[in-house]
């Protein structure tokens, strides 16, 4: 039976392929693999497409991305009828969700950093990268039009969304019964809170810029879920010296100065290895019930380079310092890098404006084996159903501060800093006092409980696990922003 392979899945299998495994055919292929039974046609799909002799084994990348973004089955872009990702019928719970008190807070940043920059009277765009089901900027409206000139400021709110699904929710929350229409960009409709336009739009690229815009961007549990590379550097391997070539009309004798050329090819030293996908082996009969379901994939060291293991690790000092050591493990996120320099751009250009990006990984490290696949709040294997998982990894904070600095003049990184820390300097164990006065034992209690869950660094809580980082306009560290040391002005 021919394979049948979606246009998007087979582009960027293919893509990952190039110059590695050569130019795909476009041969009939037979396959025996619908006799084996797949979780999910996601899962099916990628076997497919991978054991194409053309492509064979490809990054973690592009496994990622099939499984959160594929225009059939994915975790993201699929809609399952009575199935949320979020809350607690869902897969996970994110901060907004735990508390409004959350967004809140965020809003008020802006508001300080709006405070702080001269109060524009015009221009302010908020912009939100992956914005789930719209609860943290809905908490971030609602608080803003508490002060009337910074709301009356505000030109449009952009919303970075490449999920239809989750698009239609945000617009439900945002706008309510507001009719959405297509515009050049993506969507378009009114907000609930003083008609404020809500502009959907795939690619941050399309967010307007120039110095008259003031765009104030948000990215919280973003970045997470944004496809890695893996790396492992290992020692050279000795092997013997080739005398002869083989070619289709037989095997020819190398002349003496092809084999010296040849010999001096060989690896002198550790070289990066890439981490690559595919089919694991179909599990025994033996095997009784879903729960001994060995996952259907498999993560393997590369026995050769690829084209990412070439460039994506000398990108950065930080990477290549760990080369000479074999074993040294890396994640790379390229795609992160690229957000990250956007983001930067956009607020370097006009000298205007400002970033959160809000999520967890180490402070100062590379992330190693850090991929983890969430389902029903527990941790199950990344590589298992592909499709029904939930799929992220560690954000290397380090990695966006170099990226955004590169990308253009005018802009500082300050953090990241422990996300306990930075909501108490924001006033949320206030706010949440406030929030309880005059109401019941048990609602005052769910609020608290929620404030603890949000700042404890122990014990289950997010406090120390997610981190906050700030991109600002260049003040040569003479302001730092609120949460960050620095305190309100203007």
């Amino acid at each position: 039976m021919r394979s049948i392979v979606s246009a998007q899945t087979r582009n960027i299998l293919r893509s990952a392929a190039r110059g590695s495994y050569g130019v795909p055919c476009a041969a009939v292929r037979w396959s025996s693999s619908e006799a084996r039974q797949w979780s999910t046609p996601l899962a099916k799909q990628l076997s497919e497409a991978i054991t194409v002799p053309a492509t064979g084994p490809i990054p973690l990348a592009s496994f990622m991305r099939m499984c959160l973004t594929s225009d059939i089955g994915g975790y993201y872009t699929s809609k399952q009828e009575g199935r949320d990702q979020f809350g607690q019928k869902g897969d996970f719970i994110t901060s907004p969700e735990i508390s409004q008190i959350f967004g809140e807070l965020i809003g008020i940043w802006f508001v300080a950093e709006w405070m702080a920059q001269g109060k524009k009277s015009k221009g302010v765009e908020l912009v939100e990268i992956g914005p789930g089901r719209g609860t943290l900027m809905d908490d971030m409206l609602r608080t803003i039009q508490n002060f009337k000139p910074m709301a009356s400021s505000i030109e449009a709110v952009y919303l970075v969304e490449a999920s239809p699904a989750l698009r239609e929710a945000q617009k439900q929350l945002l706008c309510g019964d507001a009719p959405m229409t297509e515009t050049s960009i993506g969507h378009q409709s009114t907000s609930k809170y003083a008609n404020i336009p809500i502009i959907w739009t795939e690619n941050i690229r399309f967010v307007p810029s120039g110095e008259d815009k003031t765009p104030f961007i948000v990215a919280h549990e973003f970045f997470d879920a944004l496809p890695i590379h893996a790396f492992q550097s290992v020692a050279p391997t000795p092997s013997p010296q080739e005398t002869t070539i083989k070619t289709p009309t037989g095997e020819h004798a190398l002349s003496p100065s092809a084999q010296k050329a040849n010999a001096n090819a060989k690896q002198t030293g550790p070289q990066w290895r890439e981490m690559v996908v595919s089919p694991a082996p179909p599990p025994s009969t033996t095997t009784t019930t879903s729960k001994d379901q060995p996952p259907e994939f498999q993560l393997t060291l590369s026995k050769s380079s690829t084209p990412h293991s070439l460039y994506l690790p000398e990108v950065s000092l930080r990477y290549k310092a760990l080369k000479s050591t074999p074993g040294s493990l890396i994640e790379v996120s390229p795609e992160s890098h690229a957000y990250a320099a956007a983001i930067a751009s956009l607020i370097g250009k006009p000298s205007s404006g400002a970033a959160l990006i809000l999520d967890y990984g180490p402070a100062d490290t590379i992330p190693i084996n850090s991929l983890r696949g969430i389902k029903g709040h527990k941790r199950v294997s990344p590589l298992s159903e592909p499709g029904l998982v939930d799929l992220s990894a560690d954000v290397d904070f380090v990695a966006l501060a170099e990226a955004a600095c590169k990308a253009t003049e005018g802009v500082e990184v300050w953090g990241p800093v422990e996300q306990g820390g930075w909501l108490e300097g924001m006033g949320i164990r206030e706010r949440a006092e406030m929030l309880g006065k005059g109401r019941g034992g048990e609602e005052k209690g769910r609020i608290e409980s929620a404030c603890k869950r949000l700042v404890e660094r122990g014990g289950g809580g997010m406090g120390k696990v997610y981190k906050v980082l700030a991109i600002v306009p260049e003040s040569a560290g003479r302001r730092r922003p609120v949460g960050f040391g620095g305190d309100v002005e203007g």
